[in-house]
């Protein structure tokens, strides 16, 4: 897909935005008006169309998006570096059935650009793991993802 820019996602990258996953969101921010980069975990591709994400209710994403529509993710996965842009809005202020104050996400997709630099692939992808009580995590982790998915 190098140099390739999509409206949609592509099959390959939808199956890999079928779970939870390491992203980073880039918003405006609604002080200064300058980038601000976050990273997330909670992703679902609702279509090849819409990313549903969610993040804290008091995150500094949701006063972002707000305040400019305006939204870039970054994915990495399938050897390499996907930028995805759009328009976001705020799906629901706060989710139900799930026991912190959480709030969807929904982005609209205008672009997918493969933005890995020429010649070059990823060998290994970012992993993470959770520091906190892994059973309640892993509770909470399904609670996110079934409520993003009945919405």
């Amino acid at each position: 897909m190098l140099n390739r820019i999509e409206t949609r996602l592509f099959p390959a990258l939808f199956d890999e935005l079928q779970q939870e996953r390491f992203i980073t969101v880039c918003t405006v921010d609604y002080v200064t008006g300058g980038p601000n980069l976050s990273a997330i975990s909670w992703v679902y591709a609702e279509s090849e169309e819409t990313i549903l994400f969610v993040v804290d209710g008091r995150s500094r994403i949701v006063k972002n998006i707000e305040a400019n529509p305006l939204v870039v993710l970054n994915i990495i996965a399938n050897e390499s570096s996907y930028s995805i842009s759009g328009k976001a809005n705020l799906k629901r202020e706060r989710l139900v059935n799930v026991p912190l104050c959480l709030s969807l996400i929904s982005l609209g997709i205008e672009e997918v650009r493969d933005v890995m630099f020429y010649g070059s692939r990823i060998s290994v992808e970012p992993q993470y793991e959770k520091t906190y009580d892994r059973d309640a995590a892993g509770r909470l982790d399904r609670q996110v993802i079934e409520a993003m998915k009945k919405v």
